[in-house]
């Protein structure tokens, strides 16, 4: 049995991601999908660059997959975040691959379209698979989203799936209420964390 990994934003699902996991899945018995989060103690932090909720984007994949893929919680980071830098020599990081590790059963690998995440995937033995990367990202999709918000005819419905766009449409209030705020979010070791939950101080 042959397991792809899929660790990504996914914030919102775009057309991008629903290629690279139909490719998956034709590389794979069984499709792990881990969209990323990041929690303080129970509650999911969220923010401009991660305003979809697990949930919400849970939702979007099985609008698309139905129960032909796993999707599940197991890339998730626990704060106070700045424990998992730096990475390779925190021990909190190891933990990490653990979890995505959770449930894998036989061969295994992980999909990565950039070169330096493939290396990083590489050191921590999750036998990455460098694809091509997808000019569409998710965060063009979210500029385009905010842009809408300030009454701009923007396009983003071109870049996702009809079902993923009723669910943004039902969800339209967390568009709303990240458009207009400040990125809190910091950059580390060419991860991104949410300011928030970083450190305990």
């Amino acid at each position: 049995m042959i397991t792809a990994l899929y660790l990504a934003h996914l914030n919102p699902v775009t057309k991008a991601h629903v290629e690279i996991i139909e490719e998956l899945k034709k590389d794979a018995d069984v499709v792990k999908v881990m969209p990323v989060v990041f929690k303080n103690n129970e509650k999911e932090i969220n923010s401009k660059s991660f305003p979809f909720s697990f949930e919400v984007r849970k939702k979007m994949l099985e609008s698309e997959f139905g129960d032909s893929i796993e999707i599940t919680e197991d890339y998730a980071f626990f704060a106070p975040f700045k424990k998992y830098i730096p990475p390779l020599l925190s021990p909190k990081s190891w933990k990490l691959r653990k979890q995505v590790l959770r449930g894998v059963k036989g061969d295994y690998f992980s999909y990565t379209g950039d070169k330096a995440e493939g290396l990083m995937l590489k050191i921590y033995r999750l036998n990455p698979k460098i694809g091509e990367r997808k000019s569409l990202s998710a965060s063009s999709v979210k500029e385009k989203l905010y842009d809408a918000v300030s009454g701009n005819n923007t396009s983003w419905k071109d870049d996702v799936t009809e079902n993923v766009a009723k669910i943004i449409e039902e969800n339209w209030k967390t568009v709303e209420e990240f458009a207009n705020v400040e990125d809190t979010t910091r950059r580390v070791a060419g991860m991104k964390f949410p300011k928030e939950g970083w450190s305990t101080d």
